[in-house]
């Protein structure tokens, strides 16, 4: 097999891993409600209600797909279309596990490993808010621009803290390659996690991280209270769909990278045991099922957040993004520099 097949192939699975987490993710999104709120849960479409995000996937390809007659009909199919796309994008350059030995070549299980790849996923989430603040303005609808610029303002706000927070972690292994960062996490016989050296950067990212996707308590760009779904409500059928799954699939690739950030990546204990007695196929096919445990229990938490905490009011959110998180992480990369410094010398 030669490389580019082997790309191709890690591409699709990829793609198909993104879309079934997040549609899996919505089932268990009213499983965790259930449970914390004393009730049943989904339960009708096949065993355990299994088959409830087919049934949700079908009603969204059959509902009626209206435009409101004002909106601004190429924006307004382009905003779902492009969170969608950057929401895919960004899980290309996350090293997903160890490399795989097949005939004689080995081949690592990132699509692209690049040495910038923390600023292509800061970049990408960038860009993401274009496609709510495109959504909102089409719309041609009140609660929708109210609910866009909610969600650009929040986005830009806590990405300056996340940004901070991402600083600590870049001066502790020298590098922007996510690949490198986890390869630096590797020692104590994989147990060597950057959770253990920064608990304040990890703080703040994972905050950072739960306002990034619109999650309780800061869904203030959908807030149905007050907004109806914000930046969403003009939309139905496929286009709501987009929105709505890239949403989870956001909430999929940020834990992912969380976990390359501060919980080694694909390394756990024994790693370098199970590789010398094993086989690299054998530690890379376990290296995968540890990656993925780890962003899954990650997203379990974003859950049990969102049915524990109340929405914040706007004002206290950006109170808590400029007030607070920001000057942790500033005191927090002081903090760093000035161990790293004292270490080297």
């Amino acid at each position: 097999m030669d490389l580019i097949t082997f790309k191709l192939i890690l591409v699709l699975a990829l793609f198909l891993l993104s879309l079934t987490i997040a549609a899996y993710s919505t089932w268990a999104e009213r499983k965790v409600a259930s449970i914390m709120q004393d009730r049943i849960g989904p339960n009708r479409a096949g065993p355990f209600g299994l088959l409830q995000p087919l049934a949700d996937g079908g009603k969204f390809f059959f509902k009626e797909d209206f435009t409101p007659a004002n909106a601004e009909r190429f924006l307004f199919v382009l905003g779902p279309a492009l969170v969608m796309f950057i929401s895919l994008i960004t899980g290309a350059v996350i090293p997903w596990g160890k490399s795989l030995n097949i005939a004689g070549t080995s081949f690592d299980l990132q699509v692209a490993n690049i040495d910038v790849g923390v600023l292509f996923i800061i970049g990408m989430a960038s860009i993401g808010v274009y496609g709510i603040m495109i959504g909102g303005w089409a719309s041609n609808n009140k609660y929708s621009l109210l609910g866009a610029i909610r969600a650009s303002s929040q986005m830009i706000s806590y990405e300056l803290a996340m940004g901070l927070a991402l600083l600590s972690i870049i001066m502790m292994s020298g590098s922007l390659d996510l690949k490198v960062i986890t390869e630096s996490q590797s020692g104590w016989h994989g147990m060597k996690w950057n959770i253990v050296f920064q608990p304040i950067a990890f703080l703040v990212f994972f905050v950072a991280a739960l306002a990034e996707t619109n999650r309780h308590p800061f869904d203030l760009p959908e807030c149905e209270s007050e907004l109806v779904t914000g930046y969403s409500t003009e939309y139905s059928s496929m286009k709501l769909g987009l929105y709505m799954f890239g949403e989870y699939v956001n909430m999929f690739i940020s834990n992912a990278f969380m976990v390359v950030l501060f919980f080694g990546g694909y390394n756990y204990p024994g790693i370098d045991w199970v590789t010398q007695n094993w086989g690299e196929n054998t530690a890379g096919i376990l290296s995968v099922v540890a990656f993925l445990t780890k962003t899954v229990i990650g997203i379990l938490i974003f859950m049990w957040i969102r049915w524990t905490l109340p929405r914040f009011r706007y004002d206290q959110l950006m109170h808590l993004g400029w007030k607070t998180l920001i000057p942790m992480a500033l005191v927090n990369l002081l903090v760093t520099g000035a161990v790293i410094l004292a270490f080297a010398n």
